[in-house]
């Protein structure tokens, strides 16, 4: 929603394909990096595919059920192809606007920008035929821009006009008295009408990522089935008869596919698959898969967890990713970035399987999956085939937001074939990621950015927020504080801070950082802070290198001064060791989300009893309803 315009062909030529990918373009093809995937020469580490069993819906009730897909390919729709498949149907993806008017069941996860998307449609003679097919009120889900393509027009690099089908204009939040912009995170619904999709979690939190919003009124009212409120009271999701479309997105709220999928297409579920599936399994989760499978047949109640009132705050699970010594891939963490063991060996600290506890996490209620790869891409960033894999593997059963750091950048490769960050961002997206974190890179553009005071639109920054839009774009501080006895002894922003350094200074300035905290810049967070938001960054994770792995608390003065001085989200991190430190840095800072990781890992503190704190204290978090269970189809992850 935030992006600018970009060419279409070359992005509907882009189009993600079902998994396994598709055959492979030549290297000489600049656009796509798919044939990446496949060098069978590179050296990497080891990582083995999940397998499963795929259950689908007796031949004898209906034969492959079959959902239509228009994907222009511009952005990551990889988890709610992930979700279908999930639910027992093939995909079919648009290619015409015939394939748009014989659909059974359309959904259109839009990504992108409002008129990119619509120049695509436009010239490949979609717009008409989608007008057609709702017109004709046949069954359709748009998700997050395919809602706001249904509105008159659209306030984004515009007017644009949008389909009409829907009076609105889709205008971007109001930052000016201090809203952040993005809206990021799960937010509650308010249910205007029977939506019949949304009866379910009414009382539960959906993950919404947008700038740009349409409004209720009196010309739309007929249309709108559930409103939100930030800032204002905005349309979440609209129908009028078959025809469905939501502002959230259900493929990354923790299951909730599930349950749009199941009011759309009962129809066409075997009984006696909804009698395997829910052997033995939770109350929770016996009302989603009844809603899904079989709703007409069931008397299916609310989902009572949850007291979703606004926005909640995000606990975010991390997991630094790294190759060992014998060339597994594994999970670990740093005492102050050092993530070798103290012992003869010095070996790399093993804390488990990145997929395996990505998994975990999502079944513990983490709101957030965010994994940094701390050694690769440092020569060729699309070398290190197995984070790719793992991001792809995470996607097929994690249904909440994924981020991916390490090595965005430009960079060229021994052959000497140049590639842009967003080349490399770009494979991340197609590989499942909805966000990508920019650490290294971000310290040079923001530099360079302050000097000259001139924004290129060369920075990896700006190329991957003008095409994905800055939702998708995390940039990732890592500072050390530096003591002061007099605030005036340096350039950069300082603070009192609240406990004197080690000769009684009062004062403190937080000095970046690059290359995983090995180089010091001449350049301060807050100052760095304010450049990226800028040059279109839309999410900040601030860490504290002298907090890292202390587990003594989030650096409270770094974090206040840093969320008090952007309007857009600010991601806590470091040094959280106990319940309390996650309510502290909300109650004390503007933080949006608070992310963890070694705690996590060595099972210290759970998810659950995070959340289940901050909930005593007042504070609004995502409760989930269910804990979805390991499949019974598939053998745990390699």
């Amino acid at each position: 929603m935030e992006a600018a315009n970009f060419r279409p062909s070359r992005f509907l030529a882009a189009t993600t394909a079902p998994s396994p990918p598709p055959p492979a373009p030549p290297p000489s093809d600049p656009r796509s990096l798919h044939f990446l995937r496949h060098d069978s020469t590179t050296n990497s580490p080891k990582l083995k595919p999940p397998s499963t069993f795929s259950v689908r819906a007796s031949a004898g009730v209906h034969n492959n059920p079959v959902v239509t897909l228009l994907d222009y390919g511009a952005g990551n729709v990889r988890s709610v192809r992930n979700a279908i498949r999930s639910l027992g149907f093939d995909i079919k993806d648009v290619q015409s606007p015939k394939d748009i008017l014989n659909a059974e069941r359309l959904i259109f996860p839009g990504v992108g920008a409002f008129a990119a998307a619509m120049d695509v449609l436009t010239q490949k003679g979609m717009a008409e035929a989608l007008c057609t097919y709702i017109k004709n009120d046949r069954p359709f889900l748009g998700i997050c821009l395919g809602l706001q393509l249904l509105f008159e027009s659209s306030e984004e690099n515009g007017p644009v006009n949008g389909l009409g089908l829907i009076p609105g204009v889709v205008g971007r939040f109001d930052s000016s008295n201090g809203l952040r912009v993005p809206h990021i995170g799960w937010n509650a619904l308010q249910l205007m009408k029977n939506s019949e999709i949304l009866n379910t979690i009414r009382n539960n939190h959906v993950y919404f990522v947008h700038s740009y919003r349409a409004m209720p009124s009196d010309d739309n009212k007929d249309w709108v089935s559930s409103t939100c409120n930030y800032g204002d009271n905005f349309i979440a999701s609209v129908r009028r008869g078959n025809v469905h479309a939501v502002q959230f997105h259900p493929e990354k709220s923790g299951g909730t596919m599930l349950l749009f999928l199941a009011d759309l297409y009962v129809d066409i579920i075997c009984i006696n698959l909804l009698i395997t599936l829910t052997m033995n399994e939770t109350d929770a989760g016996l009302s989603v898969l009844r809603r899904f499978l079989y709703p007409k047949s069931f008397s299916t109640k609310v989902l009572e967890v949850g007291n979703a009132s606004k926005l909640a705050k995000r606990v975010i699970a991390c997991l630094d990713v790294r190759t060992n010594d014998e060339g597994d891939l594994v999970v670990t963490k740093g005492d102050q970035y050092d993530v070798r063991e103290n012992t003869k060996e010095n070996e790399v600290r093993n804390l488990g399987k990145p997929v395996d506890l990505a998994g975990k996490y999502y079944r513990d209620g983490a709101d957030e999956i965010s994994f940094l790869n701390i050694t690769g891409f440092r020569d060729f960033p699309l070398g290190d085939l197995p984070m790719l894999q793992v991001l792809r593997y995470t996607s097929e059963r994690v249904f909440v937001p994924l981020t991916v750091g390490g090595g965005i950048r430009d960079f060229t490769d021994g052959s000497g074939r140049y590639y842009s960050s967003l080349e490399v961002a770009s494979e991340y997206f197609r590989s499942g990621a909805d966000k990508v974190s920019i650490g290294s890179d971000a310290v040079y553009a923001a530099e360079e950015y302050i000097r000259s005071g001139v924004k290129t639109g060369k920075s990896s920054i700006e190329q991957i927020s003008r095409v994905y839009g800055n939702q998708a774009v995390v940039v990732s501080i890592d500072p050390r504080r530096v003591f002061l006895k007099n605030p005036d002894d340096v350039d950069f922003k300082t603070v009192r801070v609240s406990n004197p350094g080690p000769n009684g200074e009062e004062y403190a300035w937080y000095q970046c950082t690059v290359n995983g905290g090995r180089e010091d810049r001449q350049i301060g967070a807050y100052e760095l802070a304010k450049a990226v938001e800028e040059l279109g960054a839309g999410e900040i994770m601030l860490n504290c290198i002298d907090c890292d792995g202390q587990g003594k608390g989030f650096e409270i003065d770094l974090i206040r001064l840093i969320s008090d001085a952007v309007n857009i989200p600010v991601i806590a991190s470091s040094g959280a060791g106990k319940v309390e430190h996650f309510s502290e840095v909300f109650k004390k800072t503007n933080a949006s989300a608070a992310l963890a990781a070694g705690i996590f890992h060595r099972e210290e503190l759970g998810i659950g009893s995070v959340k289940k704190h901050l909930s005593n204290e007042g504070i609004e978090v995502r409760l989930t309803p269910y804990k979805p269970p390991p499949s019974r189809f598939s053998r745990p992850w390699n």
